[in-house]
């Protein structure tokens, strides 16, 4: 991949990779990829320490042998040139080798192995991760504990969320992530070239701009409920970079510091915002939720502004936002909130 292939690939080059075949990567430690980078580190950029939640960690030289946990830090490290030997399998929105399409088109487009794939499930895979004989751990976005960190650290440097688990955004992971593989003027391209592609979806969508939205979990398994995730939540903040704000509702549902809270259905009347996004498991659940007497009385759903993503693998990128998947966001998620606001 050459190093303009490391900004965010444009969302028609993405669509079209992703018809055209994937690359369906290995869940067996046996056939690990081998190192590919197609970019080089910055001069001086070693040694270098990085702090996080967890402590710092210092990285005396360039890594060879990157290996990835949570469902972002792989997207961050090709966007930079460096193909991982292994990463989280995406079991939830992802695709049937356990990854996603525009991760495999940036593996294709770079010509390179796609890295093994472990199961995070019960937690951070330590047996599967050291059989790699990695160099580096990034897991900038992830979930894993002080004692799994602690298990980690043993194998290869562990880079760390910076504050808390599963809320970092996109920017941060990539600078993080640029900083640890030595890439920091790349990654602040990357940036540029990732922040060039929200303002023009600013630009075309200019009634985003100051639409009060609650992010949403509703399950039609359970209609008692009203999940919201935080402002700090990547499927929020990347809502946020659209140009929407937070509906009030969602300060007063969520504690500070956690990223999630509920509300009973009984307050759904309550929770007034322009507009209402969530997620569902079945295109079914749509109308069960609509029909719900307590959940159909949500402002948003009641008027008719609300949206559903029932496809997963959408609901992945937009929960989800690197460089790789904020074009397919723009394509693929983002026309749907806007007909959510106009009620259509």
């Amino acid at each position: 991949m050459k190093r303009t292939l490391a900004a965010p690939l444009a969302a028609a080059t993405l669509l079209v990779a992703a018809l055209t075949g994937c690359s369906t990567g290995s869940t067996s430690a046996d056939t690990a990829a081998e190192p590919t980078a197609t970019t080089t580190a910055d001069a001086d950029a070693f040694p270098v320490t990085i702090e996080h939640a967890l402590g710092e960690t210092t990285i005396e030289s360039e890594p060879t042998r990157v290996a990835t946990l949570g469902w972002t830090d792989h997207d961050h490290a090709l966007a930079l040139g460096v193909v991982p030997v292994g990463a989280t399998k995406i079991t939830w929105g992802g695709n049937e080798a356990g990854s996603t399409d525009w991760f495999d088109a940036a593996v294709e487009e770079a010509g390179a192995e796609a890295p093994v794939r472990y199961d995070d499930a019960d937690g951070a895979p330590i047996d599967e991760v050291a059989e790699l004989a990695p160099d580096l751990i990034l897991a900038t976005n992830s979930g894993i504990t002080e004692a799994e960190y602690a298990k980690l650290s043993k194998i290869a440097p562990v880079v760390a969320y910076p504050e808390a688990p599963w809320t970092t955004n996109w920017q941060t992971s990539l600078e993080m992530v640029g900083e640890a593989l030595g890439r920091t003027a790349l990654a602040e391209e990357v940036k540029a070239d990732t922040e060039e592609t929200i303002e023009q979806a600013k630009a075309d969508n200019p009634e985003l701009q100051g639409t009060e939205l609650i992010y949403g979990y509703l399950a039609a398994t359970d209609l008692s409920t009203v999940g919201m995730y935080a402002p700090e939540d990547p499927r929020v903040s990347i809502l946020r970079d659209f140009g929407m704000v937070d509906a009030p509702a969602v300060a007063d549902a969520i504690k500070p510091g956690e990223f999630y809270g509920t509300v009973s259905a009984e307050k759904a009347g309550d929770l007034d915002s322009d507009v209402f996004i969530t997620w569902v498991d079945s295109p079914e659940s749509v109308e069960t939720i609509s029909q719900d007497k307590l959940l159909g009385k949500i402002p948003a759903i009641a008027d008719g502004h609300w949206y559903a993503e029932t496809d997963k693998q959408n609901a992945m990128a937009s929960t989800n936002p690197t460089p790789l998947s904020i074009p397919v966001i723009v394509s693929d998620f983002l026309p749907h909130v806007v007909e959510a606001v106009a009620g259509a």
